[in-house]
């Protein structure tokens, strides 16, 4: 849904769609009429936002991202990523206007730089954020080198439930205006230095919910300036990638990996190789409890669903990751509650997550990493069952009633347990098929499996025969398996040993017929789980088949020898 425009706009922009100018035509004086950036956009895709006849409803999301252990809470606000944003050069003015009620704390964001969520982590690039709240404007910026403002600042005071915002970018400096009057300058120190911007918006304080009844943008000056929307999802493809190869095999298999929304809507190297390569996305972040459902009974599926819409638009299967997990969790979902109460939010949540999403993803991680890292628990009576806060109030049991729930909000979608560190043997693969064998005499309703072949050390380095006695075992028990999160960090000049750890599951895969598939956990370094967020920004690590050029390593070409070949070895 977008919000209306005129015929005569419509017309305009079309034509100059691919110019470097504005359909407003050049500059313009401040307070001049500019571009409209909500009429005829789209922000019914914005996480949290709702387009009404008098502007856009922003609720409060109060979005995180708790570390592992479920401590902190990193800010994690969304970005408008499939509406506007701005190209310029030289000085440009940004209006808006915030209604607010109840007490809301209202802010719009500009990003000079989108932010990136690694595996579970924000990376928070060059940003502004302007608001009220309390009655005053509050300004932060981001400079890049930490999650933290580095410079926060608050001006005026009494600013009403109605306030009309501006920012003018001049040069290095941002003036600060409040209801028509200059109310401060701030040094900018490049924020916007590559020339773009995107919006985004949020609320705080302890009100529900505020409007943007405006947005408008305009070059002052000598600036320039064009809006552009969101590149289309459909990627143009060739008959030769690692996709093809795969659906070739006389039983074919889907290639997959990991994606994230934000890289796939800017940067056109991510869009098209995801599109081109991969048979089979799962959303890295997305679908995780802490991101779609951030406060009880408010859910953010935009960003799931445009991962959705991708993969429609380019052929592809969806994995959805993942329904019940013990981390990735918001901080309402972890605070004290009955066990009856505790099954009521696993099942609402497995309920409305799932349902949203019923007939458009292929498959579900309903369990993700159920065994436990702890020796007691192997000895205790847990039988290798994780003890966590699903467990503490149901015991081993929640797997059941979540395959169950799951089953009846999707039918249609195979269900899938998720593990790492059962691809070799040991007591932690021999607990989980024992649970197996367990949760099938109880009649769950489950369909496979899938080993995640994460490898970040020499130690966690597995022979394909290893993995391969694995998934003949599952085969005996009627079930499914899949490669569902493999990377392989590695030392300097060791490429072909990566290499080789990702063709050798990738043929037991292929060999094997109750595989299915076989999937990454991202596909690029420039945006891999194995970044070292010690520093800042953060280090790319190297443990997929891309580099963060997109320059394919021997492992992508690797992967291809793998679908290439028979299995015995001889050309197909």
């Amino acid at each position: 849904m977008r919000v209306r425009r005129s015929v005569v706009t419509a017309v305009a922009c079309a034509l100059l769609a691919g110019a470097s100018m504005s359909c407003t035509g050049g500059s313009a004086p401040a307070g001049g009429p500019g571009t409209d950036l909500l009429d005829g956009r789209d922000w019914a895709h914005f996480a949290g936002a709702k387009p009404t006849p008098s502007g856009v409803r922003i609720t409060r999301l109060d979005r995180r991202i708790t570390q592992q252990d479920g401590s902190g809470g990193q800010r994690n606000p969304p970005v408008n990523l499939r509406g506007p944003h701005l190209v310029f050069r030289g000085d440009i003015r940004i209006e808006a206007r915030l209604r607010r009620t109840d007490g809301t704390d209202a802010y719009l964001h500009l990003y000079g730089e989108t932010p990136v969520v690694y595996d579970e982590w924000r990376h928070e690039r060059r940003g502004v954020r302007i608001g009220v709240a309390g009655g005053r404007l509050r300004f932060d910026r981001w400079d890049g080198d930490s999650d933290r403002p580095a410079l926060i600042r608050t001006f005026g005071q009494g600013l009403g439930d109605e306030v009309r915002l501006a920012v003018d970018v001049r040069g290095d400096r941002l003036v600060l205006e409040a209801d028509g009057n200059v109310v401060g300058t701030v040094p900018g120190r490049d924020v916007f230095g590559h020339g773009r911007i995107w919006f985004g918006a949020d609320a705080g304080g302890d009100g529900e919910s505020w409007t943007l009844g405006e947005l408008r943008a305009m070059p002052l000056g000598r600036g320039r300036m064009s809006v552009r929307d969101a590149p289309g999802l459909k990627v143009p493809r060739s008959t030769d990638a690692l996709r093809d190869l795969a659906a070739d095999l006389q039983r074919p298999i889907r290639l997959g990996t990991a994606l994230a929304a934000g890289p796939l809507l800017t940067d056109s190297a991510y869009r098209r190789t995801a599109g081109e390569e991969f048979s089979m996305l799962t959303p890295e972040n997305d679908f995780k409890a802490q991101f779609v459902q951030p406060r009880r009974g408010v859910f953010a599926f935009e960003e799931g669903d445009t991962l959705v819409d991708f993969a429609d638009a380019n052929g592809m299967q969806v994995h959805a990751h993942t329904l019940v997990w013990f981390e990735a969790l918001p901080s309402w979902m972890r605070a004290g509650m009955t066990h009856e109460d505790r099954r009521r939010v696993m099942t609402e949540h497995i309920r409305a997550v799932a349902g949203h999403f019923r007939g458009k993803v292929a498959e579900w991680d309903v369990v993700n990493e159920p065994m436990s890292d702890e020796d007691e628990d192997y000895t205790n009576g847990n039988r290798g069952v994780r003890s966590h806060l699903w467990f503490e109030a149901m015991g081993e049991q929640y797997m059941d009633i979540a395959f169950r729930t799951a089953r009846e909000a999707d039918p249609h979608a195979v269900l899938y347990l998720n593990e790492y560190g059962v691809e070799e043997d040991g007591p932690r693969w021999d607990a989980l098929y024992a649970l197996l064998i367990r949760l099938k005499k109880r009649g769950v309703p489950i369909d496979g499996v899938g080993f995640q072949n994460h490898e970040y050390a020499a130690d966690d380095r597995t022979d394909p025969e290893a993995f391969r006695r694995k998934v003949r075992a599952l085969a005996g028990l009627g079930l499914k398996a899949r490669v569902s999160e493999m990377d392989v960090l590695v030392g300097e000049g060791e490429e072909e040993v990566q290499a080789r750890q990702f063709a050798g599951k990738l043929a037991v895969c292929r060999e094997e017929p109750n595989c299915t598939s076989f999937s990454t956990w991202g596909f690029t370094d420039g945006y891999g789980s194995t970044a070292d967020i010690r520093n800042y920004p953060p280090s790319p690590g190297n443990a997929l088949p891309w580099d963060a050029a997109y320059e394919a390593k021997p492992a992508y070409w690797a992967l291809r020898d793998a679908l290439g070949r028979s299995v015995d070895g001889a050309g197909l």
